[in-house]
């Protein structure tokens, strides 16, 4: 084969049209052997002839996409010292564009002897892993343009690649799972249909079902188990593995641009698939261990462990901030996404072992051109001393708001003293984003995600139901702040369902008029069971799976209602938190931007924050002078809008307040009936409302006759 000395830059395997570039760091390696595959799996080995700045690389003429191959890398192999380079293991290459196949558990895949870990286990692994795929790189996107939706109109759909479509019957059934089906328009209408400017893909980057799910029978189902950060996972392809997921994941993403939605994706750079000391020896492990984890300075042997999977990347190693900032700037340029929700982010945060905002990988994004005009959702916690940061990240930056999610959950299960924290959380949490000029944007506000309850288990189940996961219910989060409504699991009694109906559709309610972005789970806009899993990680099954034959059709009618009545009205999603002084546009009128009222129709006084009893509120939001679009893009002057909170176990009567705030309103939303939409009758200051127990009301502004 003729070999050229091709070039350090860039990393992977890159083709040009006549042959391809291979490219690996490793700063450890003695000798690194590139490993072509052909059809029938016979092996050509080719050492890579040129190193610079301990990049390793050749040109190889006539290789095309299509080509499989893997790394095998001498060196120093003393397992206690943190070496674990073993050339008997078929390595994948880490900037993989794609990846065929899946591990086989053979003990040839791990690095050590199981008998005595602290000797290397030199039997080879290629036939039982996973291999690299060269890539086609060239796509036609046609016109493709990133819809590009401002933080404050957004609205995100956190969603499962097969979850969502694996049993869609309007599904070809050979896409079923796939981002084909992703891209299909059944699911692309449904979204459009619901509101969603923003899907948020659970991790499809290429994964590792573990070795103890595989044995039990189960499969890594959420997929934070990364083990190639630019390689679409293979398995979410209808059209196979050997590169044809990029093409396929590609159309995807064009599909869903043409319908104005972005694309986001769950990252999990925080760490790998090879586990702990103990894990398999796949990639990075093999290549340079300490260039790519980190270690236990006491004892090199293990790893420093801030994720609860066994090891965690190494921030503070430039290449490995390398590959980060290179899979982010790839995933932008080449596959069109627009933007990252980082999984375990404190984790990216630790230089030392304090977590710093100030990072160098913090400090990376501010900088690039590329990754720091995209979307930067950060889940602003690990499981370290520390991790939990809700609120201290970056001014470039929006969270998962954890306080949200709780909070809204404590006053809706008529938790005591909650009110205070309530408005808060309902206005926008200055109090954890105003400190450092971020603005309600910065709140990415959620009462369910992936990890927990759906929002229909969330109001029928107090205890987890993990029985499946073989764990014996000892694994998933055991306070969920959630309220069975007096019956655990299902039933038939008509008076129990309907206050479980009422209870979501106040979470939906309540998500949907609070300054932020609000995220939606998958499923819940049509009252998606897990039937009280709430860990569900390893059901890759019926139990997760979207039934769309079983969906209420009531609730995702109300549930587009209100998304709709949202995009409709920039009071709900102003760009800056309300101050209490009058809005800077508003003409002829004098009243605050809010007003925190009783349900007497009075001003709330201190005492009445102060009352733990207090489980109803009154909010006017005044609309006038807020000047915003509406979802069809046309300028609007919004309305002023009242909403009325009873979280009590008995119905009340609210007072509308004086003409002081407005002459007259009409009902637009009212949990208790199921209702979002106009009610022409007009109410006026002074009328007596009764509010269900447990149900939200809101009213918006009459029309002047």
């Amino acid at each position: 084969m003729e070999i050229w000395p091709g070039t350090a830059y860039p990393l992977g395997s890159t083709y040009d049209g006549s042959g391809t570039n291979f490219s690996l760091f490793s700063e450890v390696a003695e000798q690194v052997a590139l490993v072509l595959f052909a059809e029938d799996g016979t092996e050509q080995a080719v050492t890579l002839p040129e190193v610079d700045g301990f990049v390793w690389h050749c040109y190889l003429p006539g290789v095309e996409p299509g080509q499989k191959y893997g790394y095998r890398v001498h060196g120093p192999g003393d397992i206690t010292l943190g070496e674990r380079t073993n050339p008997s293991k078929l390595l994948l290459d880490p900037y993989a564009k794609a990846i065929s196949g899946e591990v086989d558990w053979h003990p040839a895949v791990f690095g050590y002897d199981a008998e005595a870990p602290d000797q290397p286990n030199n039997d080879d692994s290629a036939p039982y892993t996973m291999r690299s795929v060269v890539i086609n790189p060239f796509f036609d996107w046609g016109n493709d343009y990133p819809p590009k939706t401002a933080y404050h109109n957004t609205v995100i759909y956190e969603a499962h690649v097969k979850g969502l479509t694996q049993l869609h019957p309007d599904i070809p059934e050979e896409q079923r799972g796939t981002y084909a089906a992703i891209g299909h328009p059944a699911i692309v209408e449904h979204l459009r249909r619901m509101g969603i400017t923003a899907i948020e893909l659970m991790p499809v980057h290429q994964f590792v079902h573990d070795h103890r799910l595989r044995e039990a029978g189960m499969w890594n189902y959420w997929g934070y188990n990364t083990i190639g950060f630019f390689a679409p996972h293979n398995a979410y392809s209808s059209a196979g593995d050997a590169g044809q997921q990029v093409q396929e994941f590609k159309a995807m993403v064009k599909a869903l641009h043409r319908a104005g939605i972005e694309v986001i994706l769950d990252v999990v750079y925080n760490h790998t698939a090879e586990g702990n000391h103990l894990g398999p020896t796949l990639s990075f492990r093999g290549i340079d261990n300490a260039a790519y984890y980190r270690l236990d300075e006491s004892d090199p042997r293990h790893y420093v462990d801030y994720t609860g999977t066994g090891n965690s990347l190494n921030v503070r190693q430039p290449h490995s901030l390398q590959l980060i900032m290179d899979s982010l700037r790839y995933w932008v340029t080449e596959m069109h996404v627009d933007g990252f929700r980082f999984d375990l982010a404190s984790t990216l945060a630790r230089e030392l072992h304090d977590v710093d905002r100030l990072s160098a990988f913090f400090d990376l994004v501010q900088q690039d051109p590329i990754v720091s005009q995209v979307k930067l959702i950060a889940e602003p916690w690990d499981i370290g001393d520390g991790g939990y940061q809700v609120g201290n990240f970056p001014p470039l930056w929006t969270e998962w708001n954890g306080k949200y999610r709780d909070t809204v959950r404590d006053f809706w299960r008529g938790e005591p003293s909650t009110l205070g924290e309530f408005a808060s959380r309902l206005t926008g949490s200055s109090d954890l984003y105003a400190h450092n000029g971020r603005r309600p944007a910065a709140s990415i506000n959620f009462v369910t995600a992936h990890d927990g309850f759906t929002m229909r288990d969330l109001v029928s189940y107090n205890e987890k139901h993990n029985e499946a996961n073989g764990e014996d219910n000892r694994d998933g989060e055991s306070h969920n702040r959630s309220w069975n409504s007096g019956v655990e699991g299902s039933t038939d009694d008509p008076e129990t369902n309907e206050l479980r109906n009422r209870r979501v559709r106040n979470f939906l309610t309540t998500l949907l008029v609070s300054q932020g972005v609000p995220m939606i789970l998958y499923g819940d806009e049509f009252g998606r069971t897990q039937h009280g899993n709430n860990n569900a990680y390893c059901q890759d099954n019926e139990l997760t799976w979207v039934d769309w034959g079983t969906v209420d059709e009531n609730l995702a009618e109300f549930t587009a209602a209100l998304t709709h009545l949202r995009h409709e009205h920039p009071v709900f999603r102003r760009r800056r938190f309300f101050d209490g002084h009058p809005e800077p546009y508003a003409k002829g009128n004098a009243e605050r931007d809010i007003a925190w009222l009783t349900p007497s129709g009075d001003e709330m006084t201190p005492e009445d924050w102060n009352a733990g009893f207090g489980k109803a509120i009154m909010v006017f939001l005044n609309g006038h002078g807020i000047k915003g679009m509406n979802y069809r893009g046309q300028p609007i002057v919004d309305d002023s809008f009242l909403l009325l909170f009873n979280a009590h176990e008995g119905d009340l009567d609210f007072v509308l307040p004086d003409q002081d705030y407005e002459f007259g309103w009409n009902l637009v939303v009212d949990t208790a009936r199921g209702q979002c939409e106009r009610r022409t009758d007009t109410l006026t200051a002074g009328t007596q409302i009764n509010v269900t127990a447990r149900s939200v009301i809101v009213l918006q502004q009459a029309e002047p006759e």
